[in-house]
């Protein structure tokens, strides 16, 4: 233990202090210990005791940490403290803009616990509803964090397309005579990327002659493949092959494990063969065209060689905005912009879903706030005809699975959307209780981002998908893909389980800002992998079915 090792725990210990809210002296004494220490000319460790407790601003209790800590290598009073931290919580720690004072109010109040449920907050202009939170100070958390991703090497599907799109176009231009198309994840939208992949007719050699100049580091080479890394510590891949292999290779490397291993053995087709295109591989063995972004499971090589694939969603076949927040709970702009700018992009209507009176974090609606608001609407409505703003509330799931409003109150909506956002860690049996329980009250209409995950940040609470479908169903519930990049929430993979029991989906954006409509193409490329259509997404029903739909939830609340 050098004197820097030493100075850090002691900077550590006070810091962790603050975050807790303990004795703010100690917490001191600890902070300017460490920078005593930090700048002795003479190794502590060289030190015998009595001269380390007779240092200036050391006394005998520091004293005998320093000796602690010489001795054994630990700091046992930090070691406690560290044990009853979360570790998003010392994550911030390296986040500049936010001090301990600041951390403790991120994970004390906003109940926020790892740096992906900051930056969600962030986007959704939560942290300048608290004191010391201005909307400069929560740009520049936000953009530290962002940052801080960025080292990390995986990202989100949409933190990818423009990179992706940009390096493509840089491949063109400075290989003018060979062929490069996109694969791997990113060609299947996953919505996690950990690496960004081309098929190539260029050389390993050349290739890496184009990039090792520019700052990239070889990370993979083997026979046909090379991976790089740059300084935007972002993976590229490269499948090398000859033109008459190019499709060939291309299909190969845009589809799962499962989804070849199976096609290998089941389709008859020829890998070595010259192919005009992908779609020539279908028609080469009697089968419909599967897109990259359905070979995922095997079961669908049966379902393409019987001709049983249906058209899937696309983007524009959204016509309405569901959830969707005001800046009368936690969003950016009023509710006459978030309107507009609904009709600007073509649209037919906006559910406005703003936070329940429980999200005090989010400056929910009163039951008296909530009556000023639907007057709002009223006048909104007579202004702006055809086009239609309905009256909805995303209703916080309680403890015991109950909403947070009255049955009159409920009442007052057009449509309930329900969802969980607090009290995240909790066992399975406690999270089914809770989804089950709402699931069942007659005015739920929408159960939201079913397990509260954050892609690559929260798993979210565990949670019997099967069980919480089928209750849907039986309680003409639909579920909600919340497209919001980082929770894609209903997991794409559930989708098509959803389906079989009749259960509609619905793909909406959260929407804290007019830009977060476009978050609904997100929530657009994972349920085309499931084989959403567009008739089975609430969102994509026109203004005269989204209104008889409603007729039918009011039905189910007598």
């Amino acid at each position: 233990m050098d004197n820097y090792a030493i100075a850090e725990n002691f900077s550590l210990l006070s810091k962790l202090m603050d975050i807790h809210g303990d004795n703010s002296f100690k917490a001191k004494s600890y902070a300017s210990a460490a920078f005593t220490i930090d700048r002795l000319p003479t190794p502590l460790s060289e030190l015998t005791a009595d001269k380390i407790f007779s240092l200036r601003g050391i006394g005998d209790a520091i004293g005998k940490k320093i000796v602690e800590q010489i001795e054994t290598g630990q700091l046992s009073a930090l070691t406690e403290y560290l044990a009853k931290t979360p570790p998003g919580i010392l994550d911030m720690l390296g986040i500049k803009g936010i001090g301990p004072k600041k951390i403790s109010t991120i994970w004390k109040e906003l109940e926020i616990e790892s740096l992906g449920e900051l930056l969600y907050a962030c986007n959704e202009n939560r942290l300048t509803l608290y004191k010391g939170f201005g909307e400069k100070t929560q740009k520049n958390i936000k953009e530290a964090i962002e940052f801080y991703f960025r080292s990390s090497g995986s990202y989100l599907y949409q933190q990818m397309e423009s990179f992706a799109e940009t390096v493509e176009v840089k491949l063109q231009e400075s290989f003018p005579q060979n062929r490069f198309a996109i694969t791997g994840e990113f060609k299947r939208q996953m919505e996690v990327i950990h690496k960004i992949e081309w098929v190539s007719t260029a050389s390993i050699d050349q290739l890496k002659s184009f990039f090792i100049p520019n700052e990239f580091e070889v990370v993979t080479e083997e026979e046909g493949y090379l991976s790089l890394k740059g300084k935007e510590n972002v993976t590229l891949g490269f499948y090398c092959t000859d033109p008459a292999n190019f499709i060939s290779k291309q299909f190969q490397t845009a589809c799962s494990e499962e989804f070849l291993s199976a096609w290998n053995e089941q389709s008859g087709w020829k890998a070595d063969k010259e192919y005009t295109s992908e779609e020539d591989i279908f028609t080469s063995v009697n089968s419909q065209f599967i897109p990259s972004f359905q070979r995922e499971k095997a079961e669908i090589i049966t379902w393409a060689k019987a001709g049983k694939l249906t058209e899937v969603i696309q983007p524009e076949d959204i016509k309405g905005i569901i959830h969707s927040h005001s800046n009368w709970s936690d969003g950016v702009h009023t509710l006459e912009q978030m309107a507009k700018a609904a009709i600007e992009k073509g649209l037919e209507y906006l559910v406005i879903s703003d936070h329940s009176k429980t999200a005090f974090y989010a400056n929910g609606l009163s039951e008296e706030r909530i009556r000023a608001q639907h007057a709002q609407v009223n006048e909104l409505n007579a202004k702006l005809t055809p086009f239609r703003i309905f009256k909805s509330i995303e209703s916080d799931i309680l403890n015991d699975g109950s909403l947070d409003y009255s049955m009159e109150v409920l009442a007052s909506f057009d449509l309930v959307i329900a969802s969980v956002h607090s009290n995240l860690k909790m066992p399975e049996e406690k999270a089914m209780m809770r989804l089950l329980n709402a699931i069942e009250n007659p005015f739920t209409s929408i159960l939201g981002h079913m397990t509260g995950r954050l892609l690559l940040s929260r798993n979210g609470y565990p949670v019997d998908h099967k069980r919480i479908i089928e209750a849907c169903a039986d309680n003409n519930v639909v579920i909600e893909l919340n497209a919001h990049p980082r929770r894609l929430d209903i997991d794409w993979r559930w989708i098509e389980l959803a389906l079989e029991k009749n259960v509609l989906i619905s793909i909406d954006p959260d929407a804290h800002a007019i830009d977060g409509y476009d978050d609904c193409r997100y929530g657009v490329l994972v349920a085309q992998k499931a084989g959403l259509t567009k008739e089975k997404n609430l969102s994509s029903f026109s203004l005269s079915e989204f209104e008889a739909f409603l007729r039918i939830q009011q039905a189910k609340r007598k």
